[in-house]
């Protein structure tokens, strides 16, 4: 298309579910517990971790990391989303819809690199149990936790230039409740092979090293459980381990459920797994 039939794009619409109106209203109803829970939860987490010395130690330093990050991503899309269910139609700006794109990508990919640090923490703690407190002290758990949010943030930054630097000739329909990157390049007027083929490589960046350091910190740590010499010690060292591995089924679980099922012609189910996993997965975080 030429720049005389280009328009300048100023808004964008979200579809949601407005073609199921009365679904709409359910889900309003839903979300507006869910992210209340999610809310109080996480920021009560964090106060009892701020307040009590006993919790001052790296998991909970952890927890705590994963309990802002869950208030700060539900609360870049759900307020907004929850106004659009009432309206007939949901508008969003370009600045707004921007802003929203580079915090849910940003936080869902830092989630994906804290719950690796996570995962060696725990390695250290039960495969190196005299030299915790010497390698996991305050000055590495932090450097730690700044590199999960820097590696999240960077790579939304990266996404976020090359995404609004296309064209958007005038469709402005977004096909899902929030600016979701998918939704939003589709819209682009121009060529997003390059997109594509970048989204496509830091996704398997963020995912796969972390995943790689999941899966052998409990490699290492099975094989230390086995050679506890009674049932209650492994149970008691393995306790240590059951939420953060409760977290990595309900993240990963869905977000294979989502990326590797065969694809519909209708996006409905895709939208309720987004739905799951932006709002449900997690206030689930501090009841685990």
């Amino acid at each position: 298309m030429n720049g005389a039939n280009q328009t300048v794009m100023t808004e964008f619409v979200l579809l949601g579910l407005h073609e199921h109106h009365n679904l709409e209203m359910v889900l309003f109803v839903l979300c507006l517990g869910i992210y209340s829970v999610n809310v109080l939860g996480n920021a009560l987490l964090i106060e009892l971790n701020m307040l009590d010395p006993c919790l001052h130690t790296p998991m909970y330093f952890f927890l705590s990391n994963l309990a802002l990050m869950d208030i700060s991503g539900t609360s870049s899309f759900v307020p907004l989303m929850l106004v659009n269910f009432l309206e007939t139609q949901s508008t969003i700006s370009f600045p707004g819809c921007a802003l929203q794109m580079y915090l849910t990508l940003a936080l869902g990919s830092t989630e994906c690199v804290l719950l690796a640090m996570m995962a060696c923490d725990r390695y250290v703690a039960i495969c190196q149990p005299l030299r915790y407190s010497e390698l996991m002290n305050r000055q590495t758990c932090t450097w730690m936790a700044a590199l999960s949010w820097g590696a999240g943030f960077a790579n939304s930054l990266l996404h976020s230039i090359l995404t609004w630097s296309l064209p958007f000739c005038g469709h402005n329909v977004i096909n899902h409740f929030f600016c979701e990157i998918l939704a939003v390049l589709k819209l682009a007027c121009g060529d997003i092979s390059l997109n594509a083929l970048i989204l496509t490589v830091s996704s398997a960046v963020v995912t796969l090293p972390p995943l790689l350091l999941i899966f052998l910190s409990y490699v290492f740590i099975l094989t230390a459980l086995l050679r506890v010499p009674s049932a209650a010690g492994r149970h008691k060292a393995f306790s240590t381990c059951s939420a953060h591995l409760t977290v990595l089924v309900i993240y990963y679980g869905t977000i294979s459920f989502m990326y590797f099922k065969p694809k519909a012609k209708d996006l409905y189910l895709d939208k309720l797994l987004a739905f799951f996993y932006g709002v449900v997965t997690p206030s689930l975080n501090p009841i685990i």
